[in-house]
């Protein structure tokens, strides 16, 4: 899969695209009905994405509580394994922001990329102050050559499937349906990071990572499926995560902690792609130490029980 960030500088071979456009958070079963819909609409057209970095929601309210569902590289991870060539990774800055929508229909669409086709959600909207909506967008097409889709929105159960409702169900901790949503598993992506090594001293050592500027899932220890993407230990593993402040050791920053089952080795720097499966328990504290590890004996065994039974 190819990655372009710049609309004004674009590579012949990487023009004539089918593209779904949106934020794409999650790539959900709504996000991959529409990114179907694109692959169908010009199958004799390389595979597109439009997408923007950072996130709009970021650009235009960078205080606001942490809400992505994937980080970027994540993402990227996810649309190249549904086949899509072309990634648009448009840099999301005041230039952009302050486009018409008939100005980024010309001078994004038409005249930068040189897209083919664009599949859009029902509710799709772009421009300067969101002004432009999706019935915009099929007459700019019209005028300037490239074909538009509209799809609509995808409903499962009478919910309609959307990043907010898979936020909900995640923070109620409930990740299988989130899955059922996302039409996977919900995964936190990133590199092993130093921690203060409490869980050697524990006899549970655990990969490290940062959930900084992801929506935080309900905290509590949870049975995980474990991809290290890369290194010696590459692989797919079953493991038990604790997400969340660690209250038996004081104030700390919100993070995920796995332990990989069988494993034995060094992790650090190694990429982590940590799927999570079922929520076993909210965070607790225990009155010591003894305690805290036979909880984490039974967490581990019935983490054990549930991935299995996968």
């Amino acid at each position: 899969m190819r990655i372009i960030r710049d609309y004004q500088f674009v590579e012949h071979q990487d023009r004539g695209a089918s593209a779904a456009i949106g934020n794409f958070d999650g790539v959900h079963l709504g996000h991959q009905s529409v990114i179907d819909l694109a692959r169908t609409a010009a199958p004799d057209a390389p595979l597109g994405v439009l997408t923007f970095e950072p996130h709009p929601r970021s650009y235009f309210a960078p205080q606001a509580a942490p809400f992505r569902l994937m980080n970027p590289e994540a993402r990227a991870s996810r649309l190249e394994k549904l086949g899509v060539q072309r990634l648009y990774e448009l840099n999301f800055n005041a230039s952009l922001a302050a486009l018409s929508p008939l100005d980024f229909a010309r001078n994004v669409i038409a005249d930068g990329l040189g897209l083919s086709h664009v599949v859009v959600g029902a509710d799709f909207c772009f421009g300067k102050g969101r002004a432009g909506t999706a019935e915009h967008l099929l007459t700019f097409g019209d005028e300037m050559g490239f074909g538009v889709t509209i799809a609509p929105l995808l409903e499962q159960s009478r919910d309609t499937v959307s990043s907010t409702a898979i936020r909900t169900a995640l923070s109620d901790g409930r990740p299988r349906d989130a899955a059922a949503m996302l039409g996977h598993w919900h995964r936190i992506e990133g590199p092993v990071i130093g921690g203060e090594q409490r869980g050697r001293d524990l006899g549970y050592p655990t990969a490290n990572m940062s959930i900084d500027g992801l929506h935080p899932p309900a905290f509590g220890v949870y049975a995980v499926l474990v991809d290290v993407l890369d290194g010696p230990h590459a692989g797919s593993y079953h493991g038990v995560a604790s997400m969340g402040v660690r209250p038996m050791f004081g104030e700390n920053r919100p993070n995920l902690e796995t332990f990989l089952f069988d494993f034995s080795g060094d992790l650090y720097g190694a990429t982590l792609s940590v799927g999570l499966i079922d929520h076993l328990r909210p965070e607790e504290t225990f009155e010591s130490l003894d305690t805290l590890i036979a909880q984490m004996d039974a967490d581990s065994a019935q983490a054990r029980a549930i991935l299995a039974a996968l």
